[in-house]
């Protein structure tokens, strides 16, 4: 048990340091993006109200995408599921917390799924925060 806990701890580690990393590049670009505005921004139905929207939303998925990708790589090397496709499945839909069920990983890395799936709540928390804040800020300017 121990050692699950001392590689999710790394994980949760590693993907918060992803995370902030990659909202800090998010926000630069948005950042950017509303300084060299002239335009009102009163709506997010504007073109670069879309455009700043589009990029939050991709920009949030691809790090999601990076931790998901990063845990399955961790099943993978751990011997915990039996393929890549599998571990992109089951990481997915751990990170995401729909956890359909825990069957087909190891039982000596089952702990290692449910701190993901405690992880990824968070990161997604986290990125929605993140969406509403640059929502309020494009509506502001």
């Amino acid at each position: 048990m121990i050692d699950q806990l001392a590689i999710a701890s790394g994980m949760i580690l590693l993907t918060i340091l992803i995370h902030a990393l990659g909202l800090l590049g998010l926000r630069r670009v948005v950042g950017l993006e509303l300084t060299h505005s002239h335009l009102d921004l009163q709506s997010h139905v504007t073109v670069r109200g879309v455009a700043v929207t589009v990029t939050v939303v991709l920009g949030v998925f691809v790090l999601h995408g990076i931790e998901i990708w990063l845990y399955a790589g961790l099943y993978r090397l751990l011997g915990a599921l039996p393929d890549m496709h599998e571990a992109v499945y089951f990481s997915t839909i751990t990170y995401g917390t729909v956890g359909y069920d825990d069957e087909g990983i190891e039982r000596s890395w089952e702990l290692i799924a449910a701190i993901e799936g405690i992880n990824g709540i968070i990161l997604l928390g986290w990125s929605t925060a993140f969406f509403v804040s640059v929502g309020s800020r494009v509506a502001r300017h």
